[in-house]
Formats: structure tokens, sequence, C-alpha cells
């Protein structure tokens, strides 16, 4: 009885060292930290541009062309304001027209870092979180760009056609980007996904699988990092840059893309062509009941913290 007993110890122990290792794995834990950031991004901007996107320019799908354009045209004003060198690059489907938006900085100046957003929403969505909190994100990255210009090339890309039908097409915007980029010097990729809803209520936060509670919060008050288990090096970078630069939390998670919510958005359309992409997001359904619905608007928005993830990628680009 001795003998079972001291083997169902072993293991046991085992057991909890292998969930240990594999949190690890995943979660990537540093002590590693940026400095603290002296830059700053205004609330009211943010929200300006989450307005004119989810409001007025509503609704903004591929059945609305007309409205995509304006999107577009808004995103290429502010690019060309901030410095950038900008290009459209158009995107064809069933006789319509889309473009993705292209604002670069520095340009010739080493492997480039790319960040992106999708600047469509789901359907008649207002899609304020969903994708007008990253395309805010991205405009106002621009002005923080033109204020300290990068050491080396960034290429800011709003995307066309995330959404369905598009997801998971090569007439997604990402997809058409990806492979017009195919055989370039670049160092990575970071998608803005999601980037502005923040809740501090305990239970708040949810995730794909219960197991990962043991490792990550269960307040929706972070942001998180997301990349696929093969690309932990870029993860842990982006992640390293992000955290200290301002007093938000900022948590990574290296996983298969098989756990549900790992390639929703733009930055798989840059896996097969093997250039390291993650996702920076608030982690959408598994936080934002209102994800694909229409309560997705300007006003359940976090602008101040939303702010302090601007501050926290462009301090990231800074040590990439």
């Amino acid at each position: 009885m001795k003998r079972i007993i001291r083997l169902m110890l072993r293991m046991c122990g085992l057991i909890v060292l292998g969930v240990a290792l594999l949190g690890v794995v995943i979660s990537q834990p540093t002590f590693r930290t940026n400095n603290l950031s002296g830059e700053s991004v205004s609330a009211e901007k943010l929200k300006e541009h989450v307005v004119m996107l989810s409001q007025t320019f509503h609704p903004r799908d591929g059945s609305h062309p007309e409205n995509m354009g304006r999107c577009a045209d808004y995103i290429v004003a502010h690019f060309a304001r901030a410095g950038a060198v900008v290009e459209s690059q158009a995107i064809h489907f069933q006789g319509r027209q889309y473009r993705n938006v292209i604002g670069r900085f520095r340009v010739g100046q080493g492997p480039r870092v790319i960040v992106g957003a999708h600047y469509d929403s789901c359907g008649d969505t207002p899609g304020a979180d969903d994708n007008a909190s990253g395309v805010a994100a991205l405009i106002e990255l621009a002005y923080l760009l033109q204020k300290t210009p990068p050491e080396q090339e960034v290429e800011l890309v709003a995307y066309a056609n995330e959404e369905p039908p598009f997801y998971q097409t090569d007439q997604m915007g990402s997809a058409v980007h990806a492979k017009s980029i195919k055989g370039q010097k670049i160092k990575g990729v970071i998608v803005l996904e999601m980037v502005g809803y923040f809740r501090d209520e305990r239970g708040s936060q949810q995730y794909p699988s219960g197991v990962l509670k043991a490792w990550y919060p269960n307040h929706g008050n972070f942001i998180g990092v997301v990349g696929a288990a093969d690309q932990g090096e870029w993860i842990n970078a982006v992640k390293v840059g992000m955290k200290g630069a301002t007093d938000l939390p900022v948590y990574s998670i290296r996983a298969p893309a098989m756990l549900p919510g790992i390639d929703l958005s733009d930055h798989a359309s840059y896996w097969p062509h093997k250039i390291p992409a993650v996702m920076i997001t608030d982690t959408a359904f598994y936080r934002n009941e209102a994800y694909h619905a229409l309560e997705d608007t300007a006003d359940r928005l976090d602008y101040s913290r939303m702010s302090k993830v601007v501050v926290a990628v462009s301090a990231a680009l800074r040590t990439l």
C-alpha cells in the first residue's frame, strides 16, 4: 500500500511539473521590461477616430464599398498628415474595388516592422472595438512616429476585407499584402485587433480553455500579445517591448492555431509566408460580449487604457 501511495504521489508530482512547464512555454513569463515611456496619446483623439469610423462611416463592410472608400480616404489623410509615404493597394472582388492603405516611415532603413489593423466591420455592426479601435490606434501611432522617427523602417497598413465573406480567403486585405511582401526583409508583423475594451470586475475575463485560468488574470484589465506556437521569439520580443512602457499589464500566449482565437485575425495571413506575426488584442469575445453585435459602440470603450496600448506598441517598435 505504501508503495502504491508513493507511486501515486510521484505521478501527481510529474503531472504538476508537466502543467507548470506547459504554462511556462505558453505564457512565456519574463521579468524583463522596457523603460517607462515619455510619450502620450490623446484619449479624445482616439475617441474621435472611433466615432468617425463606427458612426459617420457606418456601415463599413464589403457590401458598402462607398463607405469603405470613405474610411480609406480618412486613413490616407491622417497618414499623410503624419508625414508617412502613403500608397494604396487595390483589391478587386466581384466587380468592386477595395484597398489597403499603406503608410511608411524611414523607408529603406533596414529590415522593416509592419503594424496593421483592419478597418472594415462585420455586416451592419458599428464595430467600435472590432476594429475601429485598432485603426484609431494605428492612426495615432503614425503621429507618434512623426514626433520621434524610428531608427528602422516601419510600415503601417490599414487592411480592407478582414470580415466575412472575405475572411480566410485570398481577398482578405492582409492576405493580399502578405503575398505582396513575400521574400522581402521583414522583421515581423504586429496586428492590432480590438484594443479598446477593458473591465476590472472579477470574472470578466474568459479563456478558450479552463486550464489557462491558472496562468492568466480573471479580470479583463490587460492587453494580450497572441501568436503561434512556433513564434515564441517574436512574441516575447514584442511583449518585452510593451511591458513597463506604461502601467497597463501585458500578457502573451504562444499556442497552436487549433486553440480557438489564436489565428482569428490578419496576423495569420503572414504565417504561410514564414513571416513572424502577432496579434495585440483585448481578447475579443473572451472579454467583450458585444463582439460582432450591434452593441459594439463607441461609448463602451476605455480610451484612456487604449491610449496606453498605442504608447506601448510605439515603445516596442523602438526595441525590435
